[in-house]
């Protein structure tokens, strides 16, 4: 493993070093010390497995293609800003963002997110991005969503605020693709009257079942646990929820 001190460095320069050590062969990074540099992880394709101490900046892993990145501790926003393919795993809580035009791979947040997940999450050709969020959420989840799966677990700190909503107002506004998952329920009023609530089919059940067991190996947490509470799903009415809104 290559370790990098980040302390210090200006984002430009940390983000220099990590591009040239994965184009002289490193696969196994490790960035210490890291606090706020942005733009770590964007558009690195390969194999290659990253492994970040401290909190990084806005635009993680944007527009990445394969590596895997896996932050022990907060991240900012716009984590996964357009990523085509790959993983991040935040081990602790992130900011608003998260996810933005996202067409392919895996997002993994242990804690907390904040407003606007998801939003303009879209499939592209074979691939359909995931993004799992083991706290809760703010306002606008899946806003304008166009595909893709985001699951919303509301789990850890019930004991500290337990009438803190599992997700904020404005739930799939805009949204005509893809799915949500809520670990739980929400009030009607939260949710945009562009999607409806549905009862899981076997075919949910399947999909988070798979999907939580990998989080749950990524986070350490108990999959079963987690499986306890039944969820709701969430999916739009309309491909084109303002069609009527154009003149052609």
């Amino acid at each position: 493993m290559l370790r990098i001190d980040a302390r210090g460095l200006h984002y430009r320069e940390l983000n220099h070093l990590v591009r040239q050590a994965v184009a002289g062969g490193e696969s196994d990074i490790l960035l210490d010390h890291v606090n706020g540099q942005r733009y770590i992880g964007d558009a690195l394709k390969g194999q290659v497995q990253i492994r970040i101490q401290g909190t990084p900046g806005e635009d993680l892993a944007a527009f990445m293609d394969g590596p895997t990145i896996r932050v022990e501790g907060n991240a900012q926003d716009a984590v996964a800003n357009t990523m085509n393919s790959g993983k991040v795993v935040i081990t602790g809580q992130a900011g608003d963002v998260l996810g933005y035009a996202m067409r392919g791979g895996k997002l993994y947040v242990g804690g907390d997110a904040g407003y606007r997940i998801g939003i303009h999450m879209k499939s592209y050709r074979s691939q359909v991005p995931v993004i799992v969020i083991g706290g809760r959420v703010a306002d606008f989840l899946g806003e304008y969503m166009a595909g893709g799966v985001l699951i919303v677990l509301g789990m850890g700190k019930e004991e500290e605020s337990p009438d803190r909503p599992l997700a904020g107002e404005y739930l799939g506004v805009g949204m005509h693709g893809g799915a949500i998952y809520l670990r739980g329920r929400v009030n009607p009023h939260q949710i945009g009257k562009e999607i409806a609530p549905t009862e899981l089919t076997e075919a949910d059940h399947r999909l988070l079942r798979t999907e939580l067991t990998e989080f749950c190996q990524d986070e350490g947490w108990d999959l079963e646990k987690v499986l306890e509470v039944p969820f709701l799903k969430l999916v739009p009415l309309s491909l084109r929820p303002y069609g009527g809104h154009y003149s052609y």
